[in-house]
């Protein structure tokens, strides 16, 4: 079983930067890839970057390619997803998530307004 609690979002202007983190608890956490997804009102949730359990191996969409790196640190149980060159369209609620095959647990998601 893995919780997982999100924190750093918020308010920026366009052009900003934030760097949101993902703590969760849990033994298994270094066994999970993990995940940040998006989803902005009006619109379907948007898988925007992962991480394999050793960091070996990062996606990103296209949306945010080039501006937004994830990263972990398994010591601390944590994933981060530094947002850079933020965008009014980036705004939306952002939530991690950790699975195997799939993602199997969620986060309760952390709000990111970018203002033009």
């Amino acid at each position: 079983q893995v919780q997982l609690v999100e924190s750093g979002g918020g308010l920026v202007q366009a052009g900003g930067s934030l760097r949101l983190s993902c703590a969760a608890s849990g033994r298994t956490f270094s066994n999970y890839d993990m995940g940040w997804f998006r989803q902005a009102p009006g619109k379907e949730r948007e898988h925007v970057a992962r991480i394999t359990w050793r960091g070996a191996t990062t996606y990103y969409s296209d949306s945010v390619k080039g501006r937004f790196t994830i990263s972990r640190d398994n010591a601390k149980h944590t994933v981060y997803l530094q947002m850079n060159s933020l965008k009014p369209e980036d705004t939306a609620v952002y939530y991690c998530a950790a699975g195997t095959v799939g993602y199997n647990y969620w986060g309760q998601g952390t709000q990111v307004t970018v203002s033009s």
